[in-house]
């Protein structure tokens, strides 16, 4: 059960002392408090864990500072989408960019960062589409103890301090251990927190669980998690769900393609049907990663490539964000240059993802009118 608190219900407020008494005092029943400090609201949700069954929504209801009360279901009890009153919000704002499950924001850029030349020309030609979000990876797990690793800590200054001056507001960053994210806190102070990071929990790490207890605890960077590669949705969402129940609700997840020779010859089965079954399930944006679902710069008849197809599938059923490689020089990109879009083809890329967003948008419109029509 969630109590929804009034808004900006303050620890020491009259109404807040009493409600916490009450609630100490029922039998069996923990509880837990999750405060959202926004810039202009406080949100507090009070999740009541044990013996909640005995407790009646009528009697919650009317405890000090209540405004809502949620009985949620057994499955994702934090980010789940319950039926009954919750219509908590499905978005989140961080460093001026908003994410939600009625939006669109574009991820383009490097799958492993190799060096500043790179780095300064990819952001400089987002800038100049307009884009102020990319993805940079600094640390890379991979498959080979012998293949790159990425060059970690020691990139990330002059990665920050490009992104401050291509107005570049969100990195999405992969981390494998709890202590990168020291590293990219220090980086962004020492260069004066000229953009900001969204930790990026890759699919080799998503039944990490105490990495993922780790990163949950930390509420000042939002995470994008990705699926796992190898196990079943419900799985992957429950992986999410570790990282709210620390605390961190401001999480994005991310399809990117199931490891089955099913998929072949594209490196990964394309799983983006799934986006609109995440959006009823929880309320979390969702993102679509088609560079490492397809693996290839295989292009049809129609003379599209068969990454702009796949985008195409998940961006007209409701996709919130893409993760999109793109490389000033694929053949010598030191991970996945083989999958690496053309820089000549990120405004083609840009244009036929719009054109696909416009296209659900009307699909979502037409849904509308005949719900309130019947």
């Amino acid at each position: 059960m969630i109590l929804v608190l009034e808004p900006n219900t303050l620890p020491e407020s009259a109404d807040y002392r009493m409600l916490i008494a009450q609630l100490e005092r029922l039998p069996k029943v923990d509880f837990r408090v999750h405060r959202e400090v926004g810039s202009e609201v406080t949100l507090t949700e009070i999740y009541l864990i044990g013996n909640t069954g005995t407790l009646t929504v009528e009697q919650m209801q009317v405890l000090p500072g209540v405004a809502k009360v949620v009985r949620v279901s057994e499955a994702y009890r934090v980010l789940g989408r319950h039926k009954q009153g919750d219509d908590r919000p499905s978005s989140f704002e961080y460093n001026g960019v908003r994410f939600g499950q009625d939006s669109l924001n574009v991820f383009a850029g490097l799958c492993a960062v190799d060096s500043s030349e790179s780095v300064d020309a990819m952001m400089k030609a987002l800038r100049d589409r307009g884009q102020v979000c990319t993805r940079m990876g600094a640390y890379k797990p991979r498959t080979s103890p012998y293949a790159f690793q990425g060059f970690g800590a020691q990139c990330l200054p002059y990665v920050f301090e490009l992104a401050g001056k291509h107005g570049i507001r969100v990195i999405a960053m992969e981390i494998t251990h709890e202590s990168h994210v020291d590293e990219i806190r220090a980086a962004l102070a020492q260069t004066g927190n000229p953009t900001g990071v969204m930790l990026q929990i890759g699919t080799r790490n998503t039944q990490n669980f105490e990495l993922l207890k780790q990163v949950g605890k930390q509420q000042e960077f939002p995470v994008l998690i990705k699926r796992g590669f190898g196990i079943t949705l419900d799985e992957s969402l429950n992986a999410a769900e570790y990282l709210a129940t620390e605390g961190n609700r401001k999480i994005v997840f991310c399809l990117r393609g199931m490891k089955t020779n099913m998929g072949d010859p594209h490196r990964n089965f394309v799983d983006f049907a799934h986006v609109p079954v995440v959006k009823r399930l929880t309320r979390m944006p969702v993102g679509i990663d088609p560079s490492h679902s397809v693996g290839t710069r295989a292009r049809a008849p129609d003379g599209l490539l068969d990454i702009f197809h796949v985008v195409a599938q998940g961006v007209i059923a409701g996709a919130n964000m893409i993760l999109v490689d793109f490389h000033p020089d694929p053949a010598r990109a030191l991970v996945d240059g083989p999958q690496a879009l053309l820089m000549s083809e990120l405004s083609h890329f840009l244009d036929d993802v719009a054109l696909a967003r416009e296209t659900y948008e009307r699909r979502a419109a037409l849904a509308r009118q005949r719900v309130a029509a019947a």
